[in-house]
């Protein structure tokens, strides 16, 4: 017993969870999810919201893994270690539906036309959600997932629809991206594989599609713990570029620590921007794509000041900003509980068009649309000074190594397998 109370302090410490951000597809509102708390604030109206959901409490009550806007904005889904998957409308942020997960969250999408949610368990099955009777404000008569399909016991770390609705991709942390034929008769299963990428020699942690004009087929980008973000057609399962964030860039001997993980990749759905977040890199990498060759080039790193490396990255593709967020949850270590920093890129449209000036332009606090009350809903305030710099530090460590974590596939001994398999703590819930 002594031995298993070790191991769970162990897991406790290094627990701490990455904070992660979503931008309504028309900038209308800004979500950050940091530990197991959901921060909106609505550009609109110029406010912070608060969330309402009445069979449960307004949010979580442990770690956010996952959050995604809907395609046209009207949906929102947070999930995470609570093992539940909440379904929000964003005109109200009342919580329509409630779902109850056998195993912890760690990915979550929603359909193109708003019906379906699907997440993915810690187990490696996707699973479906119908939304159709919520969506017209009836009540549901099925209110269970369904499983949809599986990566056999490998955590998934990414999922995505594609935005023809078409396919969905997977990604896990055994190197793999899955692509599936999303199929007609959804809540019987997506048995159609259409093809495996395979090429990532390491842990994949995010995708993203990409639908350039001059360009008759949507392409895949990916993006992982190999340091690398490919290009893929999707549809024939061909890699068409490989992108070495260390020997393309330079960053091997620039002002990065020793990990070039790729932790989030997004990008404007034309593909005339990709932007990159790095273990390593303190600041973005942005990277654009030749289509006729199929490559991919880097454009620019911004740097930003002191430790902050983001953990996640948010995308307004109407009003061309880019929301980075640095943080972390249940930092044991630092004495509190959580940390949020917040960072806002501008001027995209200047710096694709090659006008005159420094672009992308680093927002300062009274920049940021919503200005200082978005700020104070958003970040914890009390680490953004020069005097907590060495706190700051700490944090992204922690980071760091929460992601490592949360990411590489752990080895273990055969004794401590049996050991692990005698003492599980992921038991189903009881009806």
């Amino acid at each position: 017993m002594e031995e298993g109370a070790q191991e769970g302090e162990t897991n406790r410490e290094v627990g701490a969870a990455p904070a992660l951000i979503s931008v309504h597809p028309l900038e209308q509102s800004i979500v950050l999810a940091v530990g197991y708390e959901l921060r909106v604030f609505d550009l609109e109206m110029d406010c912070a919201v608060s969330l309402t959901d009445e069979a449960c409490s307004p949010s979580h009550s442990d770690s956010i893994r996952a959050i995604c806007f809907g395609a046209n904005g009207k949906l929102f889904v947070s999930a995470g270690d609570d093992k539940l998957v909440k379904i929000w409308r964003t005109d109200t942020w009342h919580c329509i539906r409630t779902v109850c997960s056998d195993k912890r969250v760690s990915a979550v999408a929603i359909s193109h036309d708003g019906l379906f949610v699907t997440f993915a368990d810690k187990f490696g099955v996707v699973w479906i959600v119908g939304l159709e009777e919520d969506v017209q404000g009836q009540e549901s008569a099925n209110k269970k997932a369904v499983p949809l399909l599986g990566h056999y016991c490998s955590i998934i770390t990414s999922l995505k629809f594609s935005p023809d609705g078409q396919f969905i991709a997977t990604a896990d942390r055994d190197f793999k991206i899955r692509i599936s034929v999303f199929p007609k008769e959804h809540l019987k299963g997506a048995h159609e594989i259409q093809n495996f990428c395979l090429g990532h020699t390491d842990f994949v942690s995010c995708l993203t599609f990409i639908r350039p004009p001059d360009c008759h087929q949507i392409l895949l980008l990916s993006g992982g713990g190999d340091a690398t973000i490919r290009l893929w057609d999707h549809v024939s399962g061909c890699l068409l570029h490989t992108f070495d964030v260390g020997k393309k860039a330079g960053l091997l001997e620039s002002k990065v620590d020793d990990s070039l993980a790729v932790t989030d990749i997004n990008a404007f759905l034309d593909g005339s921007l990709v932007f990159a977040a790095i273990q390593g890199l303190h600041g973005v990498m942005i990277l654009k794509i030749d289509v006729p060759a199929r490559s991919l080039s880097i454009a620019k790193i911004v740097f930003m000041e002191g430790s902050f490396v983001p953990t996640s990255l948010g995308l307004s593709s109407s009003a061309k900003r880019l929301w980075v967020v640095m943080g972390a949850s249940n930092v044991s270590k630092l004495g509190v509980s959580e940390m949020a920093r917040l960072q806002v890129l501008s001027d995209l449209d200047k710096f694709l068009s090659n006008e005159p000036g420094d672009y992308p332009v680093i927002l300062e606090n009274e920049g940021v649309p919503g200005g200082e009350k978005l700020l104070q809903k958003l970040q914890d305030t009390v680490h953004v000074t020069k005097k907590d710099a060495a706190l700051a530090a700490t944090a992204t460590a922690a980071v760091k190594v929460a992601m490592q974590n949360l990411l590489t596939k752990k080895q273990y001994s055969l004794e401590k397998r049996d050991f692990r398999k005698r003492h599980r703590n992921d038991r189903k819930l009881k009806k």
